[in-house]
């Protein structure tokens, strides 16, 4: 982002929250018809841009605060936007709202090493050829996130205290606490003990532009118009929900489908940032940004879901199907190889790209 990017507030970026809030006060005082096709498309609209317009206070937050505290910020404020709408659903009690949390945080998974990475890979080395990342802190971000992946999403198939793909209580809690420790240990050493493992290096041949670095003043601002996208995300999604399970079943799609509409929605602009961030020679601030999402889409998201769960006495679905289980223990092995190098080609980007489009489809056709 250019220095001038930041050096004021963009119009849109608070006029998009302010709106999406008044169109919220609308409709819970009853002014406008929450069903009208209209406002629904209104509404779906506000969605999409009142995202990026979080995202992008949290990239002006991220610039004061500096990297690898960026990223992460990122990453947070991400996951509070798929938790917003995983318990949305889940309070809606939607058919399938059981496995909503499941199916969105394996689609997240898959989106963001697969998609997110391959597009990095391949349009990076389209523009530099080969480039370079710190290993020890790629590896360390997958030695989590692929422990996290087994305890959320393959492990629950395997658990015989309860009945289905589930945990029972004391397990869901178990997992929970575990799944938040692991995840504040990993920032620990990110932000702490080990941060030089998340720097980006030298490069050869490149010198990155400047970006001016926030006043108090506008990172304030951004800090609440931040708080305010979000909300305004979170009850647009509630408001959203039974439209987007209605479109979803008259398309012939899968329940398991609105988990990857969830996750798409959600990750979109961050994965943007990802591929900027490649194209500008930077691999590392994207591997930051992709594996740090995944990372707190599991860390923090089964969590949340799994205290709301307890507080509605609801069991929920947790391991994924024997075909999504292959894919993501496929997806773990090949990000291992990519990632175990420190140097990147356009084949594997090719490779993880191949593995997406596998995924989409038997989550269309399953």
């Amino acid at each position: 982002m250019s220095a001038s990017h930041h050096a004021s507030i963009p119009a849109w970026t608070w006029v998009v929250p302010l709106v999406a809030s008044g169109l919220l006060g609308l409709k819970f005082a009853h002014v406008v018809p929450a069903d009208a096709a209209y406002v629904l498309i209104v509404a779906g609209l506000l969605l999409g841009a009142t995202v990026f317009a979080a995202v992008h206070h949290a990239e002006v937050l991220a610039l004061k605060l500096g990297e690898p505290f960026g990223s992460i910020l990122l990453a947070v404020a991400v996951t509070v936007i798929e938790v917003g709408l995983i318990v949305s659903i889940m309070l809606s009690g939607a058919d399938g709202s059981d496995r909503v949390a499941r199916d969105t945080v394996f689609a997240a998974v898959m989106i963001v090493l697969n998609g997110v990475v391959g597009l990095c890979l391949v349009l990076g080395a389209g523009r530099h050829f080969e480039q370079t990342f710190q290993l020890q802190g790629a590896s360390s971000a997958l030695a989590v996130l692929g422990t996290l992946a087994t305890l959320a999403l393959i492990l629950p198939n395997f658990a015989e205290a309860a009945s289905g793909p589930s945990y029972s209580i004391l397990q869901l809690e178990g997992v929970g606490l575990m799944s938040l420790a692991l995840w504040g240990v990993f920032v620990f050493v990110q932000t702490v003990k080990h941060r030089d493992y998340f720097l980006d290096a030298p490069s050869d041949g490149f010198d990155e532009p400047a970006h001016e670095i926030p006043g108090a003043w506008i990172a304030l601002i951004s800090l609440a118009l931040l708080v305010i996208a979000l909300a305004a995300v979170v009850l647009l999604a509630k408001s959203l929900s039974y439209p987007v399970d209605a479109a979803i079943a008259a398309a012939g799609l899968p329940k398991a489908f609105v988990g990857v509409v969830i996750a798409v929605i959600v990750l979109m602009p961050e994965g943007l940032a990802a591929v900027k961030s490649a194209l500008r020679n930077r691999l590392q601030n994207s591997i930051n940004l992709a594996l740090g999402s995944a990372i707190a889409s599991i860390g923090l998201t089964i969590p949340a879901v799994a205290l709301v769960s307890l507080m509605l006495n609801q069991q929920i679905a947790l391991g994924v199907s024997q075909t999504d289980m292959t894919l993501l223990i496929l997806t773990l092995y090949i990000s291992a190889l990519t990632l175990g190098t420190g140097r990147t080609t356009v084949l594997q980007g090719a490779v993880h790209l191949v593995i997406f489009a596998a995924f989409m489809l038997v989550s269309a056709v399953p």
